[in-house]
């Protein structure tokens, strides 16, 4: 289970300042977790503890990297609000999107063996 769901990271443009960049983790299905692994991938977060880089390059979580532009004096609570929603989408995405439900189906010239990965 990924240690944390939203990292808000910075204000990525100077010339906007109602523009934040954030990091959205989730957790990835038992066994779906080979397609999401990226070997030495680590977190664009620089405080992410060698425990979450292991789990992101396992593909135990997976990251999502993405920016919010809100109106300006918008609050900061309506961001952490909206950021909540964002990753609650991401998360259902990654728990119910299986691109995968039929990976190593073959077909022998004769019969098909149908397989895939729940």
């Amino acid at each position: 289970m990924a240690r944390l769901n939203v990292i808000i990271l910075d204000k990525p443009d100077r010339a906007n300042p109602n523009i934040f960049r954030y990091a959205l983790w989730a957790s990835v299905p038992a066994a779906r977790q080979g397609f999401y692994a990226i070997p030495n991938y680590k977190s664009l977060w620089i405080d992410a503890l060698p425990s979450d880089n292991a789990d992101l390059q396992a593909g135990r979580t997976t990251e999502k990297i993405d920016t919010i532009q809100v109106a300006q004096g918008t609050g900061i609570a309506a961001v952490e609000a909206e950021l909540q929603v964002r990753w609650q989408a991401f998360q259902d995405d990654v728990n119910n999107n299986n691109p995968w439900v039929r990976y190593g189906s073959i077909w022998n010239g004769i019969a098909w063996t149908i397989t895939g990965v729940a």
